[in-house]
């Protein structure tokens, strides 16, 4: 039973990097065309860029169901972690970043501080070209920086 909690913890922590590959590569390469309103905000409530939701939950869902069906539990565990991570990007990313969804007002927690610094850095680039940022749960050092030096300057006024 642990070996799956296992399975799903390394997917969830191995999305990281697949989400910082896909966000570079793919979102910021040849599927442009469905991230770009996201970087060129069009006003509607859904985005073009919503699509990338469907793109990494069937492969959830697949891995989830297949895998419970057929009693490959390793498989179900990969997807439970797929999905988990997805929950997490979604609350992260369209609650905490976007705030497209109102349940939290603005934090001072340094980590959402911090995370919201990187997406903004992330998003002051409005083409594909020369971005940066493209993870999401993990925040480079620089941005780290940058909120203890906000703070530094804060409480020496």
């Amino acid at each position: 039973m642990m070996i799956y909690f296992a399975v799903t913890f390394a997917t969830f922590a191995a999305m990281e990097g697949i989400t910082w590959l896909t966000h570079k590569y793919v979102m910021h390469g040849f599927f442009w065309y469905l991230h770009q309103d996201h970087h060129q905000p069009t006003g509607n409530i859904f985005e073009k860029n919503d699509a990338f939701f469907l793109i990494f939950a069937i492969p959830s869902w697949l891995c989830i169901m297949l895998g419970l069906q057929h009693q490959n539990y390793i498989a179900a565990a990969i997807g439970f972690g797929i999905a988990l991570y997805g929950l997490a990007y979604f609350i992260v990313h369209e609650v905490i970043i976007h705030q497209r969804i109102k349940w939290f007002s603005r934090s001072k927690n340094k980590y959402i501080r911090a995370i919201r610094w990187a997406h903004k850095m992330h998003h002051k680039h409005l083409d594909k070209y020369e971005g940066e940022s493209f993870g999401m749960l993990i925040v480079a050092k620089k941005y780290w920086d940058k909120i203890r030096k906000d703070d530094s300057f804060k409480n020496n006024l």
